[in-house]
């Protein structure tokens, strides 16, 4: 059977969503294969349809294990209340490695007489748990698409709790720094895999707030970290910090063991392996172990292709330089904060954590404002999708963000200055955040709909490395240039970086055409509708 050579002709479609596998299987059988290639969106001819290699297979013998629908195996049947447990865990997880990233700069002085080192080499503790984040996914990514979601999870939680304790520890600088790396490449699975997850249990129509929930734990996680770990460094110093983290990722590794299987491939894997034990017939098999790649093929392609789309895709780069500076200025704020409230004004270092309430306020009215951008693009795609409708919000936030840091670098400098100018600042740059970085992701995702995850990887490489770099630079940047004029030198690069959403939007249809792995979605207007309609009637 191995040897025949029509086997080789059965090539999966190599880029079809869950709802793109719904629609082939109802048309296919509903019209027949031919039908169904013709009318699926998805450029996929010269590929078999879902049910057709089903077909193929049964024909052989291979009993193709699904779904059986209205028993409540496929997680998109699963009932609201499991949903959102799967949904509000996931994001408790991703909070728990966002506040670890951040918590510990709420006494970066403290580590450095205890451990008879200093100031730059502390600052690493931060700068290495970032790039972890970095550098965790290329590896996390492939292995939830393999082993499914719960054990990356699983496995990501628990390091990271191991990996909290040597800094808690810690007698000497290296032990302090090296845990914060193992724990950061350990804590950055539920970043990559939780977009994953929502799509794994929400249809495209359900995803708005659960991915908006998942997008609100992501910034709130690291805004909360400089408010607790300064109160906590201040009154009971700075190896409490990491008890504290430490006992909160334990709470988060805990809830792990309770989280479903989510990923369809993983869950009917393992059907078929009970009905092959249950029935005795070995050709109890999945379209993933028939045609799926191996992991060694996904960890190629995981490596590879998010490098080479970095480099060849400019709508992907560009994106990738914005969202990694306005990504770099938070971790910034980290350090400039305490500077402007301690340093200039004399807070002591808990106060000089509550500030960062601002950036969270900033961060709460993005949200709120959210739905109404879902109406207005819903509006404006009503004759069809493009991605370049995504970008409204961007355009908007490129005005906000380099005016928050013109206000943020004339009011922080001086201390006859209010200090509530400074968190006007923070207030400004907390909506511009969540509101270029919704609006970045999503246009990324939609503008290589096929190619998302390698694109968001390559997104999450670059912003993660270029973030990590910020602690080794900031402290010197803002005492030898002056608090303004470092400011103002930011203020400026968010002016220069500002028209990218705007040439996006006028030319990325364009630039998208010249593209091989881009989206070719193009906008459709009211009189190209009609037109399409009377064919259509027509036909």
């Amino acid at each position: 059977m191995a040897s025949e050579p029509a086997e080789a002709t059965f090539a999966f479609p190599p880029a079809l969503s869950r709802e793109q596998e719904d629609e082939f299987r109802d048309l296919d059988r509903e019209h027949g294969p031919e039908f169904a290639l013709s009318r699926t969106a998805t450029a996929v001819s010269g590929h078999w349809t879902i049910a057709a290699l089903e077909r193929t297979y049964t024909e052989r013998g291979i009993q193709v294990v699904n779904f059986e629908k209205g028993k409540g195996e496929d997680p998109r049947e699963w009932t609201k209340a499991k949903k959102w447990f799967v949904t509000f865990t996931t994001a408790f997880l991703c909070t728990s490695a966002a506040l670890g990233s951040s918590i510990v700069t709420g006494d970066m002085s403290g580590p450095v007489p205890d451990l008879h080192t200093t100031q730059e080499i502390v600052n690493l503790t931060v700068t290495c748990f970032v790039i972890g984040f970095g550098i965790g996914p290329l590896f996390f990514a492939p292995l939830s698409e393999v082993s499914g979601r719960r054990l990356p999870y699983m496995l990501s939680m628990l390091f990271f709790f191991i990996f909290t304790l040597p800094s808690a520890l810690a007698r000497n600088a290296a032990t302090l720094v090296i845990g914060r790396q193992l724990a950061g490449l350990a804590a950055s699975a539920p970043i990559c895999n939780v977009g994953g997850s929502m799509a794994d249990i929400w249809a495209i129509e359900e995803r708005g707030i659960p991915m908006a929930t998942f997008s609100f734990a992501i910034f709130i996680g690291p805004c909360l970290g400089p408010i607790l770990g300064s109160w906590i460094g201040q009154e009971v110093g700075w190896r409490w910090i990491y008890w504290v983290l430490f006992i909160f990722t334990g709470c988060a590794t805990v809830l792990t063991l309770f989280m479903p299987e989510t990923l369809a491939s993983a869950l009917l894997k393992k059907k078929a392996k009970k009905l092959r034990q249950e029935t005795g017939n070995s050709n109890y098999r999945t379209l993933e172990e028939l045609e799926g790649p191996s992991f060694g093929e996904l960890m190629k392609t995981a490596l590879w292709r998010p490098l080479e789309m970095l480099f060849t895709e400019p709508i992907l780069a560009f994106m990738t330089i914005y969202l990694s500076f306005i990504y770099s200025i938070l971790y910034l704020l980290f350090f400039a904060f305490p500077i402007a409230f301690v340093e200039i004004r004399n807070f002591s270092a808990g106060l000089s954590g509550v500030t960062f309430v601002s950036i969270m306020l900033g961060i709460c009215l993005a949200m709120v404002l959210m739905p109404f951008q879902e109406k207005i693009y819903n509006h404006i795609t009503r004759f069809g999708a493009f991605p370049e409708a995504r970008l409204f919000p961007m355009m908007l936030g490129a005005i906000v963000l380099p005016s928050a840091l013109f206000v943020f670098a004339f009011t922080g400098a001086y201390s006859w200055v209010h200090w509530m100018g400074v968190c006007v600042a923070g207030f400004m740059f907390g909506f511009a955040l969540l509101i270029i970085y919704i609006s970045g992701n999503s246009y990324i995702v939609d503008s290589y709909s096929d190619y998302a995850a390698s694109a968001i990887a390559a997104k999450t490489l670059v912003r993660s490395e270029i973030g990590a770099m910020v602690p080794l630079y900031v402290n010197q940047m803002f005492n030898n240039m002056g608090f303004q004029y470092a400011g103002l030198l930011l203020a400026l690069v968010g002016v220069l970086i500002a028209p990218i959403p705007f040439i996006f939007y006028r030319y990325g249809e364009h630039i998208r055409s010249k593209s091989t792995k881009a989206s070719q979605a193009k906008r459709r207007h009211f009189a190209e509708d009609i037109e399409k309609k009377e064919l259509d009637a027509e036909t």
